[in-house]
């Protein structure tokens, strides 16, 4: 057994003469995430670190939290190493056990609030997870009576937790409390740097999760890079409206990224428009970050009240999936903010559009590479190298980005080189100034009679029409050409909803080929969406199988 609680075969290490690089070059720190709330607490100690609606914890008081409730844990048994799921919404009792299980050396398994019991189980075992931290109270859910479910489908389940304001209880399987576990703090000896900090989950479409290893120090580094390229300080106050679990969220520069700066995080559960907006005016938010789809509704609010801004919002984040340029050139003029584009994954590579880029990159692209030690490939389907400018498959490698997935060869085998690249599964080209724009995902391409279109080009055109608020484009079966086009469109007034005909000569005057034309269009108030808020293109494509 290693320092880490796992062994050598449970995930793939960076190679040691490149972890040894990163460690003498300073990329990687050798600080655990404990550790650097425990500093942040002696130097900012009455700062103000988290607050959601109805509570406030200093540095000081979520360093003394973290540590009360990682002594109840080893209490209960739970050891360096051991997995927990953590499902819990946004709220401080979120970071009071997150930080709990970093400073014990336990490994959070960073669970959604919208995974149910199929899915919960099944990470449950992948992971081997010994327990699982809820809310002990949700809004008209019960995930006390959710987890209980899953421990019985998941046989490592040991303990289910629930996690309310200032205390946890360990609960039997029939629902007793054993009792309170924030006790009188013990000391913990740090994990090592390089020990498994946490398992963040893989953002494909398949059933089996493939979880992903973020050691500290690996994943402190994205972190630290991140807040430096969006110039977080003290004086920001980060905006979580995306589940606090989800890799853009808690990392980009997100929840960690504000702390790591000294800065203070605001937690809400709630993002609509009216709620969120009047959430930034309380708590003086200067960066949030948003799904396309979260952003377009924003947009849309901010533009029908003639609002001129959102007070202190410097920053609004696009990120978890390509925003439309129409979508992001319409973000400062409505919300007052500047729009920074995100693109990257839970497995390491982050791309920022810079704060003093021109208008049109921001607008534009997906950024670059945020570390000058990323490295980029961009090949064909046979794994050659594309001209420069021209699309192609994107592998990536880096000081932050994983060399394998959790317990995963089969995966691994399909994801990763013999050297160490990772395969994105991203269509992308880099323009001559090192910026990337993301073209599509190679499972989402459609072929069509042996032609092969972007559904995010056709998106793009279609998005200009005046009938159309927001359209996806997928793939449906078709005995003679494989594959044709459907277009879900989602109309910008419901009296008003554009034609198929309609679509094709607006798309076919603004140059696009005919093979390229939408073949049915199917109207909808709104799209199915992930438990993040991406637009979901795979349950659009299992409507169309009927």
């Amino acid at each position: 057994m290693s320092q880490t609680g796992l062994t050598s075969g449970d995930f793939v290490p960076w190679p040691e003469q490149e972890a040894a690089s990163h460690r003498s070059s300073g990329y990687w720190a050798g600080l655990s995430f404990g550790e650097l709330l425990a500093r942040q607490a002696a130097e900012a100690a009455e700062h103000r670190a988290v607050r959601d609606r109805d509570r406030s914890l200093t540095y000081r008081q979520l360093d003394a939290a973290a540590s009360s409730f990682a002594t109840g844990l080893r209490k209960l048994g739970i050891r360096p190493g051991d997995r927990v799921l953590l499902q819990m919404p946004n709220r401080v009792e979120f970071l009071e056990a997150l930080f709990a299980l970093f400073r014990l050396g336990a490994v959070p398994v960073m669970c959604l609030p919208a995974h149910r019991q199929a899915e919960l189980a099944a990470i449950a075992r992948a992971s081997a997870a010994v327990a699982v931290v809820v809310p002990r109270e949700g809004a008209g859910f019960s995930y006390v009576d959710l987890a209980q479910l899953v421990r019985r489908d998941a046989p490592s389940l040991r303990h289910v937790i629930a996690a309310g304001p200032g205390s946890a209880r360990a609960l039997s399987a029939d629902g007793t409390d054993l009792g309170d576990l924030y006790l009188p703090a013990q000391e913990h000896p740090a994990p090592a740097a390089g020990a498994v900090a946490l398992l963040q989950l893989s953002g494909g479409s398949t059933g089996l999760p493939k979880l992903i290893p973020r050691t500290h120090d690996d994943y402190l580094y994205s972190v630290r890079r991140s807040a430096e390229v969006c110039r977080l300080s003290a004086s920001s106050v980060y905006l979580a409206v995306l589940p606090a679990s989800h890799n853009f969220t808690l990392s980009s520069p997100g929840i960690l990224g504000a702390l790591w700066a000294g800065g203070t995080v605001a937690l809400t559960e709630d993002p609509s428009p009216s709620s969120a907006f009047a959430f930034i005016e309380e708590t003086g938010a200067t960066l949030t970050a948003l799904v396309p789809p979260l952003a377009r509704v924003w947009v849309n609010t901010a533009e029908q009240s003639g609002a001129s801004g959102l007070g202190t919002l410097e920053v609004v984040q696009i990120g978890g999936a390509r925003c439309p340029a129409e979508l992001a050139a319409r973000v400062g003029p409505a919300l007052g903010a500047a729009v920074q584009q995100v693109f990257g994954m839970a497995e390491g590579l982050v791309c920022y559009t810079r704060l003093d880029d021109p208008e049109d990159i921001a607008v534009t692209t997906q950024g670059r590479p945020m570390s000058d030690r990323d490295e980029l490939l961009v090949v064909d389907d046979h794994g050659r190298p594309v001209p420069a400018g021209e699309p192609g498959h994107l592998l990536t490698r880096g000081p932050y980005t994983i060399r394998g997935y959790f317990r995963n060869p089969a995966a691994d085998r399909r994801s990763f080189t013999a050297d160490g690249w990772y395969r994105t599964g991203d269509i992308v080209r880099v323009r001559p100034d090192g910026n990337l724009v993301v073209v599509g995902r190679a499972g989402d391409f459609i072929n069509r009679g042996g032609e092969k279109l972007s559904p995010e080009e056709l998106e793009q055109h279609l998005l200009r029409h005046p009938l159309v608020d927001d359209v996806i484009a997928v793939g449906m079966a078709d005995e003679m050409l494989g594959e044709r086009t459907c277009v879900f469109v989602v109309p910008s007034a419901a009296d008003a909803a554009p034609s198929l005909a309609d679509l094709r000569t607006f798309a076919r005057r603004n140059g696009l080929a005919d093979w390229k034309l939408p073949d049915e269009v199917r109207v909808v108030g709104e799209f199915p969406k992930t438990g993040v808020g991406k637009s979901s293109r795979a349950e659009l494509r299992a409507v169309l199988r009927g």
